[in-house]
């Protein structure tokens, strides 16, 4: 069983970590008043409806309901347990936790059973590297590189190496340094023969590319062929460290720019995004040889506001760039989409124009995703005849209804029938009639986001003893003197609402030990998510500055007018019985109740 972590370092490490900082580093964040406000990691949202206080340390979500504190962010976000969260943010702050850090991590016995994955990665990482760039082994391997317009620094910075072309060098290498065979063919660095259960390695006699997670460790690895192999790139196979789902190639060393700069490049694979690195493009990223994905997308969303698109040119690129736009632009994302020469990746075009071109032409050139579509939907069609002119004109009038704003509408409008002499009135017609089969919405834009799933925040009115329980309890957490002065009021009756009376439970305990109430320190005390999120919006109530008597009756009153309400039900059913059972004495006694009951609400 996992040691506890003392209490007094869980408060110091809350203490030393802002709040504002802390999630800044995931979700761009702006001041409104006294809060800061942000697009919700937690759900898909095109409006900021995430809040962060920092006078109070806390957030909240009034889109999806998720709130708490530093510590449940962490947990919430990366879905580690609270240990781990502590352990992690511990070593931010530099604090020691007095414990070890395998003893933080048992609970993560997982995470500790695949230590040897990420070590044997990183152990193997500077192993090629150094074969690469020291040995003679790798001077073929380097030429070829350089050859290609690769630099000493673009090499160091993305640790290219070398594996030799050996059956079973690394697979020694690593047994010798006290790593399981068996685990290592889990981390698919080796491979197992079937017919005598021996080992070989996985690459020989390629050039490696580290493949890193967004924290930057090494985590798989890409061999491209330096002979004449069949496979010109071979890729590690997903291991419980890597998922291509969930890895952007080279967002580790582009987070610092993406976020200063608040946008991205994508590409579909990493040599375009080391190519766009050494032509001075420091934000690109790109997929790992799958369809960009809602995990990808969730940590583009945390990082940028918008993306430009940079695929292959082939149909397969511009297939991919439609339906990576779609689902970008779903989630709120700005898009703009840069289109190659026919023939060229950007790998290609950069080595044969040069960066500046790429830059300026290519880059600079990006189209919108609405002046995307007019490209996407032409390509196929011939113009000149009829049928396939008003089918493409059909299209793009359908895509310019799903569009939000009013002035991109004409814009493009206007653009469709200058280029085809039509009449813009006839078009706004024909807009007119595709709105309600659209319904708003793009084609290439999914109809439902598979982001993670959030307990929504309750919506609608509430009745007024629950509004009552929330407001009283903002008042209770703000003022120790509030709280005991409403639980005397109440003469020992419940609070209505299950949540609400759990939290009273913990803040009365809490007020019992704690001489001074903090709130971060209140919610780690909870150690429930429910009602984290349940004291963080009510936290975030606006208030008046003092409670007075005449709105504290108020709200007593509404508590206990909604049990009486329920005797009032309670005992009209039983009359009813009565009635049933023709014992109408019963039922007269229980009338009179009732109407006593009634007099005083």
């Amino acid at each position: 069983m996992a040691e506890r972590i003392p209490e007094e370092k869980v408060n110091q490490i809350r203490q030393s970590v802002d709040i504002v900082d802390f999630i800044g580093e995931y979700v761009q964040l702006k001041k409104q008043g006294r809060n800061y406000f942000g697009l919700c990691p937690f759900h898909g949202e095109n409006s900021p409806s995430f809040s962060v206080s920092p006078d109070k340390q806390i957030y909240y979500c009034f889109g999806c309901g998720a709130g708490g504190n530093v510590f449940s962010f962490l947990m919430d976000l990366e879905g580690m347990p609270f240990a781990e969260a502590a352990s992690k943010l511990a070593e931010r702050t530099g604090i020691d936790l007095g414990i070890t850090r395998a003893a933080t991590e048992a609970e993560n016995a997982r995470h500790a059973g695949l230590q040897p994955y990420f070590e044997a990665h990183e152990l193997l990482k500077k192993f090629y590297h150094h074969l690469l760039v020291n040995t003679k082994d790798g001077q073929e391997a380097l030429e070829y590189l350089l050859a290609r317009g690769f630099t000493r620094e673009s090499i160091d910075t993305f640790q290219i190496g070398y594996a030799l072309d050996s059956w079973d060098f690394v697979t020694e290498f690593l047994q010798k340094r006290g790593f399981k065979a068996e685990e290592m063919e889990k981390a698919g660095l080796i491979i197992k023969r079937e017919k005598d259960g021996t080992y070989f390695d996985r690459f020989r006699n390629r050039i490696m590319f580290p493949l890193f997670d967004q924290n930057g460790k090494a985590i798989a690895f890409s061999g491209r062929a330096l002979g004449k192999e069949d496979v010109k790139y071979l890729n590690s196979p997903e291991t419980p460290i890597f998922n291509k789902g969930k890895i952007l190639y080279n967002f580790h060393l582009a987070k610092p720019v993406i976020r200063r700069q608040h946008h991205a490049i994508l590409f579909e694979g990493f040599a375009d995004a080391i190519a766009a690195y050494r032509a001075g493009v420091e934000n690109g990223i790109a997929t790992m040889g799958t369809s960009l994905t809602q995990d990808h997308i969730s940590l583009i969303r945390r990082n940028a506001q918008s993306v430009t698109i940079c695929y292959d040119s082939d149909n397969a690129g511009i297939e991919a760039a439609f339906r990576a736009a779609g689902m970008l632009a779903e989630a709120g994302i700005e898009i703009r989409v840069a289109l190659m020469p026919d023939g060229l990746d950007p790998d290609d075009y950069i080595r044969k124009y040069g960066p500046e071109k790429f830059r300026n032409d290519i880059l600079g050139a990006s189209l919108t995703l609405m002046s995307f579509k007019f490209h996407y939907y032409r390509r196929g069609k011939n113009l000149q005849n009829e049928g396939d002119r008003l089918s493409y004109i059909e299209k793009i009038v359908s895509e310019i209804s799903g569009l939000e704003k009013a002035v991109e509408k004409d814009h493009y409008l206007r653009q469709l029938a200058a280029e085809f002499s039509l009449s813009l009135e006839a078009l706004k017609q024909q807009m007119a009639a595709d709105a309600p089969k659209k319904g708003g919405r793009q084609e290439g834009i999914p109809k439902k986001r598979e982001l993670p799933p959030v307990r929504a925040a309750s919506s609608g009115l509430k009745p007024a003893h629950y509004n009552a329980e929330r407001r009283m309890i903002a008042h209770m957490l703000r003022d120790r003197d509030n709280a005991y002065k409403i639980q005397e009021m109440l003469k020992g009756t419940m609070f209505n609402h299950d949540d609400h009376q759990a939290i009273i439970t913990y803040l009365f305990g809490y007020y019992e030990e704690k001489d001074q109430f903090e709130l971060g320190e209140f919610l780690n005390y909870i150690k429930d998510e429910k009602l984290w999120r349940m004291v963080a919006d009510i936290e975030m109530m606006t208030l008046n500055e003092e409670l007075g008597e005449q709105e504290l009756n108020d709200y007593i009153h509404q508590v206990l007018k909604y049990q009486k309400l329920l005797k009032i039900k309670e005992k009209r059913n039983l009359q009813k019985e009565a009635d049933a059972q023709k014992d109408y004495q019963k039922a007269m006694e229980l009338g009179k109740e009732i109407i006593e009951l009634q007099k005083s609400l």
